[in-house]
């Protein structure tokens, strides 16, 4: 699996790398498969007490795989969540670089999350004609609210770091060179606490968030489903749109830093 995913482990501390840098880590079938295998088999691990999930620079995540998307091979949430929310291992999330639309869901996966200070982040669902399946719709108005959840989801726009920050949907920013170092160290604080306590502890906030709007998450997914069954989702025009969504985001986000 190291072609597509690299795992590191010191002591208790598993670090978990996207490794396709030359597509910005998009979820191909293998990569999605790969990841949702590596974090149950590290949640099942005794010895591990905390993962850290990060990607090859110079992104997070793109979201999904262009190539496979236009060939039906692989299409969003409907085949699970690569970390389901209701694991006792934490999951810190070290965003390296842009989080977008499926990367964003596999962001919001995490427990929390480290920015590096190039990290972006964007909804780009209905930009390319797709509706999320991974919980984005539950998981992002918890982070920052619906209203702002909302102008993510309807505009398209991408936010730096330091919004991300403001927002709520990042812990900390830091400097890029800085990123892995710092959540591996909230992750040895971590398992620095009896690791029994820590997964009670996460189940606990799982079970007390889901009793008002666990049915979201089926809803969602059925959504999702419909709209791709129903042939509203363009498989032919998702590369282009994806490349322009790509365009505007960089400038964007230079927009942004000049501003600053």
């Amino acid at each position: 699996m190291d072609d597509v995913l690299h795992v590191d482990v010191d002591s208790s501390v598993a670090t978990v790398w996207l490794n396709r840098p030359h597509v910005r880590n998009a979820l191909s079938a293998l990569l999605i498969g790969g990841l949702r295998e590596t974090m149950a088999a590290l949640d099942a691990n005794p010895a591990i007490g905390a993962i850290v999930l990060t990607g090859a620079d110079p992104a997070f995540c793109a979201g999904l795989d262009l190539s496979e998307v236009a060939a039906g091979s692989v299409g969003g949430g409907g085949a699970g969540m690569p970390i389901p929310a209701d694991r006792g291992t934490p999951v810190i999330g070290a965003i390296n670089g842009p989080a977008v639309t499926g990367g964003l869901e596999l962001a919001l996966m995490c427990d929390f999350l480290i920015a590096s200070d190039r990290a972006s982040f964007a909804d780009t669902h209905a930009r390319v004609g797709i509706l999320p399946g991974w919980g984005l719709t539950v998981e992002l108005p918890r982070a920052i609210g619906l209203r702002r959840a909302r102008q993510m989801s309807f505009t398209g726009n991408y936010i730096a770091a330091d919004q991300a920050l403001e927002w709520g949907l990042v812990n900390e920013v830091v400097p890029h060179e800085r990123l892995v170092g710092r959540a591996q160290t909230l992750a040895a604080d971590i398992v620095s606490i009896d690791a029994g306590t820590i997964a009670a502890m996460k189940r606990l906030y799982w079970a007390t968030g889901s009793v008002a709007s666990g049915e979201a998450y089926t809803v969602e997914r059925e959504v999702n489903r419909s709209w791709t069954d129903r042939g509203r989702f363009d498989r032919a025009s998702f590369a282009a749109r994806r490349a322009d969504i790509e365009a505007r985001g960089s400038s964007q986000i230079e927009g942004t830093s000049e501003m600053g």
